[in-house]
Formats: structure tokens, sequence, C-alpha cells
């Protein structure tokens, strides 16, 4: 059983888990979405709730910060709770003037300057990228609901307060959109172990303005993006 997530039983963790990073975005999300949700997890106070939408059971569970905590978590869904469909809900700082704060963008790919992939003993460089079944799900859920996103390279990274710069204008000269710190790490579990997984982010920093949002607004105002993942839900459930 995991140490991490602490759900009673398999069965309590729907086949398709939104993975906010803060968790108390996974609380909002639970109480202004899901019909019914329960709180399986509270360990560490990164909290994990399973409810329906439309009907639908649907899952959603904090990860933390950065790729180490992203991998616990992830891991554990994938391997001890059958989750099937991954689908990270975050925040990104955005490389480019016309991909503004409060744009939803998604990495089709994530570049990386992590060590993350030593773990798979791969003799060589990886790509880790998203699911093609949940991406074309998400172009669906994107008609449904009216909501637009741009779809990707982002780089997710380790250090958080770099000491360079002008270190992101390097990536922003390979095309490469916004920056996080979580979507290879979940990419590479999936890809290992046979499942599906996206990455969406709101964007919340801005490093060409400047233009940062507020915390309430990281929390409980980027709603969008997560009725998108929500309506992923749905149709991959109705597939």
């Amino acid at each position: 059983m995991s140490t991490h997530i602490n759900a009673a039983n398999r069965g309590d963790i729907a086949e398709t888990v939104l993975l906010p990073g803060d968790p108390l975005r996974a609380k909002f999300i639970a109480e202004t979405y899901l019909d019914n949700p329960v709180c399986y997890t509270d360990i560490r106070n990164m909290l994990g709730y399973t409810g329906t939408y439309k009907g639908v059971p649907v899952s959603v569970q904090g990860t933390g910060m950065g790729m180490p905590s992203m991998g616990i978590y992830s891991w554990e869904l994938m391997t001890e709770y059958g989750v099937k469909n991954l689908i990270r809900i975050g925040t990104a700082g955005s490389f480019h003037e016309d991909i503004k704060i409060g744009d939803i963008v998604v990495g089709v790919a994530a570049s990386t300057d992590s060590n993350y992939i030593h773990a798979f003993d791969v003799p060589g460089n990886y790509a880790p990228c998203a699911s093609y079944e949940l991406l074309s799900t998400l172009r669906d859920a994107s008609e449904t609901t009216g909501h637009t996103f741009k779809a990707g390279n982002i780089v997710s990274c380790d250090v958080f307060y770099e000491l360079k710069e002008d270190w992101w204008k390097r990536w922003k000269s390979m095309g490469v959109m916004a920056v996080e710190m979580e979507a290879a790490a979940l990419y590479m579990n999936a890809a290992y172990n046979h499942v599906n997984a996206l990455a969406m982010m709101t964007i919340s920093d801005h490093f060409v303005t400047g233009e940062k949002a507020t915390t309430e607004e990281r929390q409980e105002k980027f709603t969008e993006m997560m009725e998108l993942a929500l309506d992923i839900a749905v149709k991959m459930h109705n597939k």
C-alpha cells in the first residue's frame, strides 16, 4: 500500500485523475465541480478526492511541486491504484509575448534539464511526450466547452530561482512555449507504465512582461483549464 497517498482501497480512486500541484486547488475542484466528493487522503496535507462529474467517476489529487514529488504521486497512482489517465492541471511561465496570463498551454512534449530519466536506464536522450489519445480528446473537449489552448513544447525545470537572468531566452529561441516543473516526470512515468498522460497549464507568470497571477487566482480562477480536464475525463469514460 502506498505510503504517500494511503487510500483505503484500490477502487477509491477513479481511472482518470486530475493532478494539480496545489492541494488547495484539488480541494477547490472537488468542492466546486464534483458531486458527492470524498477525501480519500490527507497524508502530508496532499489532498485527494473522488466524486462524479456528469455522472462519471473522477479523482483529483494534489502532487506538490517539482518532478520528484510528481514522480512519487503519479507512480503510485499508476502502479498501485490502476489509474489509466493522468491529467496535470498546473501553472506555467510564458516565454512569448503572444502567450498571455490566463492562456492555457498544453505540453505536446516536455523538454527538461532534469536527470529524472536516469531511473529508467535509457541508453541515450529521451523525449517525454503526451498521450495522443488524451491530446485528441482535448481537441474534442475544446470544441465542447469553447475553451481554447495553445499546444507545443514546454520545458520542465528542476530549479525555480535560476541565477542566470536570461536563461529562459535559450529555450524561447527553440520555440519552447513556457516553463513548469512537473510534466516531464509525469510523461516518463506514464510511458514506462503504458498509461495516458497529458499536461495542461494556465499561464500564471510572464517572463517578457513580468506579470504574475495572485495566489487566489492560481488556486481558484483558472477554471477553463479545470473544465477542459473534466470534460476529457467524461469523454474518455464514454469511449
